[in-house]
């Protein structure tokens, strides 16, 4: 029997720690131990670089032709990789991400479709794919001409080595290659040609045109993923020498500086540029409308080399067309010059020369104050149609007026946001250099994050779309089969414009208003900027930068944000309201009496008044005995003297709280949507008054889903209102008020006939209308 009881003993204590455990492990206050790697000498706790931290490098001379012809690249790389590791190598690992458009690649394959009574011929083509694209390889060779071996699987390339690469040397090879330009607007793709058939002409803008190194580091070994087409790209920083030659009336911009200015500008165009390095209010034509119209009117048969140099940079890209306008201003950082420049098509205008390098110099000015002063020498916007692409000191960027030269609210803003988000990849990840093929996130994220504070510097009321809390909503409250965890791999994500832009810009715009406060958040951010330029950070090093710089701890942030499909939906699901029991009669019994009353009332004892003259008691006086006069609530010498021995026996504190007259009020809150977030409360008086209380997360620490907490006023509340500025992108507002107030859905009526309602397509913008009048 002992034997029985020290068994129940032992199974009941042993279920106890299992179910506290659980309790554990369910917390959502539970730090990030396992979720992020061990810190190493490489990698700190606090999130900065260790003291052993290192990285490769990777340097490249090259030669590429543009064939406006046949819309061919040609193209030859002379590569020094640097060893910089304390590993051996015995190969290397290209990326040739041009091979995503071959025939037979994965992309294609892998990609989804269906059928039904409708298809479109963009849909139809897609199924159709018969561009010839990838990487035409002429050789592989060393330094010297000879042969390597080469092992191409599909988007990656590893380059076998003569001899084991030790630690410290540098190993130098070259590269020939061709490939056909594709179409853009048909084929899509961050890169491409745009073919103007009323003139024959094209803008080229050119970018993963060549075999580039991929990284190798302590974290991921070689970062060798297949490119599918969603996850960008993960590159070494190294120095760039490019000659890039293209027809002789074609204006070219690229990644660095251009080193032989007297043998592709004029004189006029030389000067032009010298009075735009002066200039920081307006921007310079360096070659004016004028001069492009005259290009693209006619063309030459001759060549024009452009040379290139770039330092500590981790890409190479640049656009070439006759029809390209080409402007620029200067914008200062102390003793330095940065040039913001632009290069358009006249079918930009006027937005673009009224708007792109002014915006491109804000944008610098502005990361560079939230993060570290843009270190390069020219930062550039390109106009292509449609899409938006970044690369170091250069992006491609649409925003298209309509022909007649009118465009509405929404080009004009989404080309001012686009321009301010590809010139912002700059800093993430073009210079803090997060791995893209894994997190995309970690560049479009806090990329978004940043953009939303630029344009919030561009003008008053601008409409930012991303990062503001009310916008993610939507999203967060769908349907959670088409949701993934932002810590997801880039090329496995579920919708990722709201995953890997709007949801982590949201989210780090919600630390900062709300969470952590501007101070506190910017000194952090900045930290983690400026520790990790020129660098490669991990999710984990933000993370733990974040928390290191500010003295907050965020794991639960963390946590519930990029490891969770979780939304917030916290629910005011009871409200009580008390006042203190003075004790004195004067004050206690008339209230009663009202309480008591209203009580008794009902619909049977109203209609039984009427019958008052005919009960038993009225018919037989006899019946009536002491408490047929006694009253309750008159207030007798004994209830004043037992409540005058009460208030002395109090001490002068207990009696200004007894007379204080507060008013106390127990809310009852529920998480719905499990992610866990502030209690923000806005409380509305009876006398006009209100007050905002923030409450922060940890009030969920010991129960994730319900708490309650008890307020004091010394006036009475009217209203509550929780999270009444949308802070918290809570999904569903109809639980935050009481009294109880729903929120309507408003839905539109429209006649068939004329289509889905006053936003579809087509339709004069307000310009055009402006000019009937």
């Amino acid at each position: 029997m002992k034997k029985l009881a020290l068994f129940i003993t032992f199974f009941v204590s042993a279920c106890a720690v299992s179910l506290a455990q659980e309790n554990i492990n369910l917390n959502k206050f539970r730090q990030l131990k396992q979720e992020l790697a061990t810190p190493n000498v490489y990698r700190t706790a606090s999130g900065a670089p260790g003291h052993e931290y290192w990285q490769q490098k990777a340097d490249y001379k090259m030669n590429i032709r543009l064939d406006d012809e046949t819309q061919r690249i040609y193209g030859e790389e002379t590569i020094t990789y640097h060893n910089q590791s304390p590993d051996m190598l015995k190969y290397l690992w290209l990326q040739l991400d041009q091979n995503m458009r071959a025939k037979d690649s994965d992309t294609y394959k892998t990609m989804t479709s269906g059928l039904n009574q409708r298809v479109s011929f963009g849909q139809l083509k897609r199924m159709m794919y018969d561009f010839d694209g990838g990487f035409k390889l002429d050789y592989v060779q060393d330094a010297d001409g000879n042969d390597l071996p080469a092992t191409i699987n599909k988007t990656m390339m590893r380059v076998d080595l003569p001899e084991t690469l030790k630690p410290g040397e540098s190993f130098t090879f070259k590269v020939k290659w061709w490939y056909n330009i594709n179409d853009r607007l048909t084929d899509g793709g961050r890169s491409g040609y745009e073919y103007f058939k009323n003139e024959d002409n094209y803008i080229y803008t050119i970018a993963q045109f060549y075999p580039r190194m991929a990284v190798y580091n302590e974290v991921e070994g070689w970062q060798h993923k297949q490119f599918l087409g969603t996850g960008e790209f993960t590159l070494p920083f190294g120095d760039f020498e490019v000659s890039l030659t293209v027809p002789a009336d074609h204006v070219v911009g690229a990644t660095g500086v251009l080193q032989n200015t007297d043998e592709v500008l004029t004189q006029e165009q030389i000067d032009r540029f010298e009075k735009a390095k002066a200039d920081t209010e307006d921007p310079v034509f360096i070659v004016s409308p004028e001069d492009a119209l005259k290009a693209e009117k006619g063309k030459v048969k001759k060549e024009k080399t452009w040379v290139f140099k770039a330092e500590n940079v981790r890409d190479f890209a640049f656009a070439s067309s006759r029809k390209f306008i080409w402007d620029a201003m200067a914008v200062k950082f102390g003793d330095r010059t940065v040039m913001a420049m632009s290069y358009y098509p006249k079918e930009g205008n006027p937005l673009w020369e009224q708007y792109s390098t002014r915006v491109v110099a804000h944008t610098v000015k502005t990361y560079s104050k939230f993060t570290f002063d843009y270190p390069y020498p020219v930062a550039i916007s390109v106009h292509t149609d449609r899409i938006g692409m970044e690369y170091p000191m250069i992006c491609f960027n649409g925003g298209r007026p309509q022909s007649d030269g009118t465009y509405s609210k929404r080009t004009k803003y989404g080309m001012i946001g686009v321009i301010i988000h590809e010139v912002g990849h700059n800093f993430f990840p073009m210079i803090v250099n997060s791995d893209e093929r894994q997190w995309t996130w970690m560049d479009e994220g806090l990329n978004t994050f940043v953009q939303l504070l630029t344009e919030q510097e561009w003008e008053p009321g601008y409409p930012s779309s991303r990062g503001v809390a009310a916008n993610i909503v939507p999203y967060m409250s769908g349907d959670k089969k088409f949701i993934s965890p932002v810590m997801t791999n880039s090329e496995s994500v579920w919708n990722l414009g709201s995953n890997a832009y709007a949801k982590p810009s949201t989210a780090l715009n919600i630390l900062r208003e709300t969470v952590m406060g501007r101070d506190l958040f910017d000194y952090a951010f900045k930290e983690y900027a400026q520790r990790w330029m020129f660098k490669h950070p991990t999710p984990a090093d933000f993370f733990r930068t974040m928390e290191d710089a500010s003295g907050v701890d965020l794991d639960w942030f963390w946590r519930g944000w990029f490891f969770t499909t979780d939304h917030c939906d916290i629910s005011m699901e009871n409200v009580k309201w008390y006042q203190a029991n003075t004790q004195d009669p004067e004050v206690e019994k008339p209230l009663k009496k009202a309480t008591d009353e209203e009580a008794a009332i009902s619909i049977t004892t109203m209609r039984n008044k009427a019958f008052a003259n005919e009960t038993y008691r009225a018919k037989n006086p006899e019946a009536a005995d002491f408490y047929t006069t006694y009253d309750e609530y008159k207030v007798t010498k004994e209830d004043k003297e037992e409540y005058d021995r009460f208030v002395k026996s109090l001490s002068k504190e207990e009696k200004e709280l007894l007379g204080a007259n507060l008013n106390f009020y127990q809310i009852d809150f529920k998480n719905l949507g499990g992610l866990v977030m502030p209690v923000i409360l806005k409380f509305e008086f009876t006398d006009g008054t209100e007050e905002l209380q923030y409450i922060p997360a940890e009030i969920w620490r010991k129960n994730n889903e319900e708490v309650s907490k008890v307020f004091m006023f010394s006036k009475e509340v009217e209203q509550i209102i929780l999270d009444p500025y949308r802070e918290t992108a809570d999904t569903d507002l109809n639980n935050n008020y009481w009294p109880e107030r729903k929120q309507p859905t408003r839905f539109e009526l429209y006649k068939s006939r004329f289509g889905g309602g006053r936003y579809s397509g087509g339709g004069e913008n307000p310009m055009q209308k402006a000019k009937k009048k």
